[in-house]
């Protein structure tokens, strides 16, 4: 998406409408300031505020993130591209987020075993062995927690025997058995349990 393409867009059709930053900012109960980023290119308007944004300026939701009118003849193709554009954003997305699962996991496992090394072989007092042991634990169990929220929310599990695309429960990537990205769960669409594999998007 060109920022800057859309916020020469939104002055346009502010000023179109009459309006000034500070009028078209109440109505829309954001700042002054950040009517004036918008139209300077430098921030986007937040997801939120795109569909009033729209209807305040007489255009479509399309047609703000083109930062165009767009001809009837056009829309459909135009609001493909923008999908499409969208889709490649969040498969990116979802990759940063995998790889960070992988420095969480990593990192936290080698403080672990490097803490519980230093407990164990080093000479210290018992206080301080114990304190070394439990921050060890505190910083594994935590990093792999973080790990799991993200392997589930980044991507779906796809059924073995379905191809159906899902994102498994807490529990379920809690206690299922895996290995690396593949794990033995139950498909909620056919319910049957099988070895099902990470992918990245709903649209592979």
């Amino acid at each position: 998406m060109n920022q800057e393409k859309i916020g020469v867009f939104i002055s346009e059709c502010r000023k179109k409408k009459g309006l000034t930053q500070q009028q078209l900012a109440e109505l829309l109960n954001v700042s002054n300031r950040a009517v004036s980023k918008w139209e300077r290119g430098k921030n986007l308007p937040d997801a939120s505020l795109m569909l009033e944004l729209s209807k305040i300026l007489g255009i479509s939701v399309n047609e703000l993130l083109n930062g165009e009118k767009i001809l009837k003849s056009d829309y459909f193709t135009k609001a493909e591209d923008r999908l499409i554009e969208l889709q490649k954003k969040n498969n990116e997305y979802e990759k940063t987020l995998l790889l960070l699962e992988y420095v969480i996991g990593f990192s936290s496992s080698i403080t672990f075993i490097i803490l519980i090394y230093i407990a164990s072989y080093l000479d210290m007092p018992v206080f301080i062995r114990v304190l070394l042991i439990l921050t060890a634990l505190i910083i594994f169990i935590v990093g792999c927690m973080y790990a799991l929220r993200i392997e589930r929310i980044a991507g779906y599990y796809e059924c073995s025997k379905c191809k159906h695309k899902f994102i498994p429960t807490s529990k379920q990537m809690l206690f299922s058995m895996h290995m690396g990205r593949t794990r033995y769960i139950k498909c909620p669409k056919c319910k049957q349990v099988s070895w099902n594999k990470k992918v990245k998007s709903n649209k592979e």
